[in-house]
């Protein structure tokens, strides 16, 4: 009868245990379905490179024509005759000028190779080209600075706004626009005749100390280096180039004196042009300067006497300039307003 019992036992409880199995799987895999859906995830892409084609869909227009690529001139014989032959049109006589093209593309990987690629296959040059993000995370925006004919030009800039990760592409040639450009120069405090031995000295751009230093080994006498100053002096003493290309070695009195009066000279150039020295060592200076082209390289230029160890440019930025309406309103009404008669002379 006891074993009856534990039987019916036994099996109440396995079929209590299969009824509660369901239930807490259910609830196992819901739990892991809400980790699941509570679990940091990346952030998902705007759109793909597509989307900028259908921008440009919505607003298609009809181009402009493209500017007039010769001037009205009679062609000489010669040019003729090299159309009828090889079909080639004559060259234009258009003037090349600077052109500012900036992009606005998609951020993924080979838009600027497909870029420049296109821009290296009509022949152009790129003096500067900067990258980088813009406000809108999938966005990037590039500044392309070249030279180049009106026509070719303009040719170049369909063509680059035909690619399918381009959104837009604005010409801000003849735009009033803040032009920047970022320079960092290494320049040398101790002056332009050891800027040759600071660049052998490596990076830490040391001048020599001895009269050369194949002949004055670390352990040298102070007699002995004196007498070998002296007859290294004495030897380019007739040869003022040679005596130009190895200077005498500095003492520690000269080099102070050398790098206080360079050093505040170039502070206070620094502070003409709206620049600031940045980093301070032994033998050097790195300066900090942001202006528009042209200045910066006047900015380099009136460094260069006291020595350019290195220089590194970002190139050209621009963003356009808003215009206030009020203020051009005014003007307008200004001109074209009615004349008082009693200003104008007699008569």
């Amino acid at each position: 009868m006891s074993n009856i019992v534990a039987s019916a036992a036994r099996a109440r409880i396995a079929a209590a245990a299969r009824s509660l199995t369901p239930a807490a799987r259910s609830f196992s895999s819901s739990l892991r379905r809400q980790e699941g859906e509570n679990a940091p995830k990346p952030p998902k892409p705007i759109d793909d490179s597509t989307s900028a084609l259908d921008y440009k869909r919505t607003l298609r227009h009809r181009p402009p024509p493209l500017p007039a690529m010769d001037l009205p001139r009679s062609r000489s014989a010669e040019e003729a005759v090299t159309n009828i032959l090889y079909n080639t049109p004559p060259p234009s006589l258009q003037p090349f000028k600077k052109h500012v093209l900036n992009c606005l593309v998609q951020n993924e990987p080979g838009v600027l190779s497909r870029v420049s690629g296109i821009l290296a296959g009509r022949g152009f040059n790129i003096d500067s080209l900067v990258v980088c993000r813009t406000e809108i995370r999938d966005l990037s925006r590039m500044c392309i600075v070249l030279r180049g004919q009106d026509g070719v030009v303009e040719q170049a800039r369909r063509q680059l706004e035909d690619l399918v990760p381009v959104w837009a592409v604005l010409d801000y040639t003849d735009t009033h626009c803040i032009e920047r450009e970022l320079l960092l120069a290494k320049v040398s405090i101790l002056g332009p005749e050891y800027v040759e031995e600071q660049l052998v000295g490596g990076p830490t751009h040391e001048p020599r100390r001895s009269p050369h230093p194949a002949t004055a080994p670390s352990s040298i006498e102070p007699k002995l280096e004196r007498e070998a100053a002296l007859a290294l002096q004495f030897e380019h003493s007739a040869d003022p180039e040679a005596a130009a290309a190895h200077p005498p070695p500095l003492t520690p009195s000269q080099a102070l004196r050398l790098k206080s009066d360079n050093l505040q000279a170039i502070q206070v150039l620094s502070a003409q042009f709206g620049g600031r020295i940045v980093d301070v060592s032994e033998h050097s200076v790195i300066v900090e300067m942001c202006g528009k082209t042209k200045r910066v390289e006047a900015f380099l230029a009136l460094l260069k006497p006291f020595g350019v160890l290195e220089s590194a440019r970002t190139g050209l930025m621009v963003m356009p300039r808003t215009p206030i309406k009020n203020v051009e309103a005014e003007e307008e009404s200004d001109e074209g307003g009615a004349v008082d008669a009693s200003l104008l002379p007699p008569g």
